[in-house]
């Protein structure tokens, strides 16, 4: 598995770094400073991952993430943020962009080559109720943040019945099992109709997906589950 560290403050970036290196069947094709020189390596090297720093002088690990998405990698690179809070403005944001996922800085050095482990395999970092928390806490505000929506108003038009209520309940909280327990369907066609409506909409995250379902007004904040 292919990482790429990118972190401003060199002690915590080397410190990372090492830790995956020291990990089973991981490399660290490259570390970035900033933002920027992180767009420059993700096209260079193309790793599976990105371990990003989200606040960042110059570009940000928002901008960053935009960028890295946007450069027509295929496979595209699951990018997983590093934060020292989950309330994060910041976080949201790049969740809003396609992140895969955040991290925690204090959770401990034995948590990081499973985080990354658990991203490069499609999984996610956090429950369901911890991005709507999230997600909530920022919708809730008044506008949106700036940078660019992940789906235009109106996007919602092109998903079929099924595929809005799985993405309801996937904005409200509910794990796929769960969701599948709610609709009388399997597991596995709720993955599809999630995909399904994932592609239509131009997502790459499932968080992404919570956060459309939050700001077309699918889902209502403090709504619960």
């Amino acid at each position: 598995m292919r990482v790429l560290v990118v972190d401003d403050q060199v002690l915590i970036r080397a410190g990372v770094a090492a830790l995956l290196r020291a990990a089973p069947g991981m490399t660290v094709v490259a570390e970035a400073a900033d933002g920027r020189e992180a767009v420059d390596l993700a096209v260079a090297h193309r790793p599976d991952v990105v371990l990003m720093d989200i606040r960042m002088p110059g570009l940000s690990g928002v901008t960053a993430t935009e960028r890295i998405l946007a450069a027509g990698l295929d496979p595209a690179p699951r990018v997983l943020v590093l934060t020292t809070f989950d309330l994060d403005e910041y976080v949201y944001a790049a969740l809003r962009a396609g992140a895969a996922g955040f991290l925690l800085k204090d959770a401990g050095p034995q948590r990081l080559p499973a985080a990354v482990t658990a991203v490069a395999g499609g999984d996610t970092l956090f429950s369901p109720s911890v991005t709507r928390r999230l997600v909530e806490a920022f919708t809730t505000r008044a506008g949106r943040p700036a940078g660019p929506a992940p789906a235009r108003d109106g996007a919602l038009d092109a998903l079929t019945g099924r595929e809005r209520e799985v993405l309801l309940h996937t904005g409200r909280g509910l794990s796929n099992v769960e969701i599948a327990g709610e609709l009388l369907i399997s597991e596995a066609t709720v993955k599809t109709h999630l995909n399904r409506a994932m592609a239509k909409l131009g997502l790459c995250s499932r968080a992404q997906a919570v956060v459309v379902a939050y700001e077309s007004g699918l889902v209502t904040p403090g709504a619960g589950r």
